[in-house]
């Protein structure tokens, strides 16, 4: 089988339920940042030797995997039979979060990412969630958008940086606290 159809020459592309939009389109932007999300999480995972945190971000990938394939399909024409995302994977990411947490010291200030490679791609998805999250926000006004899909990637930005945390304890490195300074004018 081919890879390339030379169906999107055109600038367009088509979802599931056979719909084509142009590639700029919010609803293929918003699914283009899941998939860039789940391809910077591989990069953090490859590099990550705890065993529960490599665990921990495959199941993220699989889950991105059915968020993708939501958002990659016409609500209104497609007829296939989809995974959902679902309440327990939300619960999942929140206790993982409060287990990390509850090894950590108290925060008492905004952190700078880095320290370690692997803290500062944690830091990368971080960012490329919450750039998801406002994209498929956006896609919501407009077009149906499953709101648990917005409540996973809300709690996954909030996972990626309790887990560089996490990784900067586990890894010794020094966490950064942002200074702020003061203007003297």
């Amino acid at each position: 089988m081919k890879v390339y159809t030379k169906k999107g020459d055109q600038g367009q592309t088509g979802i599931l339920g056979g719909t084509r939009l142009p590639k700029h389109h919010l609803r293929i932007e918003s699914y283009g940042t899941v998939d860039e999300l789940n391809a910077f999480i591989g990069v953090l995972r490859d590099g990550i030797d705890i065993e529960q945190h490599r665990n921990d971000l495959k199941k993220v990938q699989d889950e991105l995997f059915t968020i993708g394939s939501q958002l990659a399909s016409d609500p209104e024409k497609n007829k296939m039979k989809l995974p959902m995302i679902d309440e327990k994977e939300i619960a999942y990411l929140e206790e993982r979060m409060d287990a990390m947490d509850a090894e950590l010291p108290e925060m008492r200030s905004f952190v700078l990412p880095g320290g370690h490679p692997s803290v500062s791609n944690a830091h990368v998805c971080r960012c490329v969630c919450r750039r998801a999250e406002r994209l498929c926000s956006a896609l919501s006004e407009n077009e149906a958008v499953n709101p648990l899909i917005l409540q996973y990637l809300n709690r996954l930005s909030d996972y990626f940086f309790v887990l560089s945390r996490h990784l900067t304890m586990k890894l010794g490195v020094e966490e950064v606290p942002w200074q702020i300074r003061v203007s003297d004018k």
